[in-house]
C-alpha cells in the first residue's frame, strides 16, 4: 500500500513540472508567479497579482486554467460593476410565469478578477464574501461555489485615479500579495519573437485533473513541519506585531499594525505547499524564508513616516528574516 502511495506521489509531482513546461508553451518566463498560483491552487488560498499592465497576468492565469481543465472566468472590474453582475441575479420567466436564477461569472473554479481596485466597495465585498464562505446567496437560496475555487485578483499600481483601493482587512483574505516585474531582456526578446509571429498557437494540453489536484492537497497536508519551525513562524509573525521585544528599534518606527494570526496559517501551508513542489515530504527553513515576503508584507500596516522614508512591507520582513533565528 505504501509502495502505491509512493508512486502516486511520484506522479504528481511529474505532473507539476510538466505543468510549468506546458504553461511556458505560451508565456515566457513568470515561472515565479505560476509558482504562486499553484500554491494558491494546491493550498486553497487566494492570490492578489500586483503589476503594471501587459506583464501577461491574465495570459498566465487563462493558460493555467487551460492546463488544468478548471473553468475560467476573466471578470474585468469597472467602476459601474453591480454585485449581481459579479454572483448573478433572479430574473422573471414570463413563460413560466415565476422568477429563476441566473447565476454569474462567479460560478467557475478559477476566477480572474481583473482590477479589483477599479469597482465600488459592494462589489468587493460580494467577492470577498464568496472567497471566504465559498458560497454564494442569490435571492432566498445559496448555492455552494464549484471545488477547486481560487481566487486570482489583479491590481494595477499605476493610474491610481478613480480606484477603490482593497481595505486592509480585505487584502488580509488573500493568503500572497505577488508582485509582478518586468521580463529581462532576454525574455522579452523571446515575447517580441513569440507575440509578433501571427500564427502563433495558443495550444496546450491539459496536465492535471481536478481529483489530481484534490490528492495534492492531501499529500501537502501529510508534508511534515517540526516543531522548531512552527514556533520560527509564530516568532517572525510576533515580531511584526511587537517589533521592539526583537530589537527591531529601527523597523518599529514604521510599524502601524502588525500582521494577522492569518499570516501564520498561510506561511505554514505556503512552506509545505514549496516542500511538495521540491520534492519534500518535510519543511526546510528556507521554505518559510521563500514565502514570507509574499504570505507577510500586504498583513503589515506601515504609517506615515514609513511612507516618507520610502520604506516598503517587504524591507520590514526582510530585516525580520536576517534578525530572527531559528532554534532548533
Amino acid at each position: 500500500m505504501e509502495s502505491v502511495a509512493v508512486e502516486k506521489h511520484e506522479a504528481h509531482k511529474e505532473k507539476v513540472r510538466e505543468v510549468y513546461a506546458e504553461v511556458a508553451k505560451v508565456v515566457v518566463g513568470q515561472e515565479y508567479m505560476v509558482n504562486r498560483l499553484m500554491i494558491g491552487l494546491f493550498t486553497n488560498g487566494h492570490i492578489l497579482l500586483e503589476g503594471v499592465p501587459g506583464l501577461a497576468k491574465t495570459l498566465t492565469v487563462s493558460t493555467l486554467a487551460q492546463v488544468l481543465h478548471l473553468d475560467f472566468q476573466r471578470i474585468q472590474f469597472t467602476p459601474d460593476l453591480l454585485p449581481s453582475d459579479l454572483v448573478g441575479t433572479m430574473i422573471y420567466n414570463q413563460k413560466d410565469g415565476k422568477f429563476e436564477v441566473k447565476k454569474g461569472p462567479i460560478f467557475a473554479n478559477l476566477i480572474l478578477a481583473d482590477e479589483i481596485n477599479r469597482s465600488p466597495a459592494k462589489v468587493q465585498s460580494a467577492l470577498l464574501e464568496a472567497m471566504q464562505e465559498k458560497q454564494v446567496t442569490i435571492g432566498e437560496t445559496t448555492f455552494k461555489l464549484d471545488k477547486p475555487f481560487l481566487v486570482l485578483a489583479t491590481q494595477n499600481p499605476v493610474d491610481q485615479e478613480g480606484t477603490y483601493p482593497l481595505p486592509e482587512a480585505q487584502v488580509d483574505r488573500f493568503m500572497m500579495k505577488v508582485h509582478i516585474d518586468y521580463p529581462t531582456k532576454e525574455q522579452e526578446i523571446e515575447i517580441m519573437r513569440r507575440i509578433s509571429n501571427m500564427k502563433f498557437d495558443y495550444k496546450v494540453n491539459t496536465m492535471l485533473t481536478k481529483e489530481e489536484i484534490f490528492s495534492i492537497r492531501e499529500q501537502i497536508n501529510r508534508v511534515k513541519m517540526s516543531e522548531s519551525l512552527e514556533r520560527y513562524i509564530v516568532e517572525l509573525v510576533y515580531a511584526t506585531r511587537k517589533p521592539l521585544d526583537y530589537k527591531l528599534t529601527e523597523q518599529a518606527q514604521y510599524i502601524q499594525f502588525g500582521a494577522s494570526p492569518r499570516a501564520s496559517i498561510n506561511l505554514n501551508l505556503a512552506a509545505k505547499a514549496i516542500a511538495y513542489i521540491e520534492g519534500r515530504d518535510y519543511v526546510l527553513p528556507e521554505d518559510i524564508k521563500e514565502v514570507a515576503i509574499d504570505v507577510m508584507g500586504h498583513r503589515i500596516l506601515l504609517n506615515y513616516e514609513a511612507e516618507a522614508d520610502n520604506v516598503r512591507p517587504a524591507d520590514i520582513v526582510r530585516a525580520i528574516l536576517n534578525k530572527i533565528p531559528i532554534n532548533h
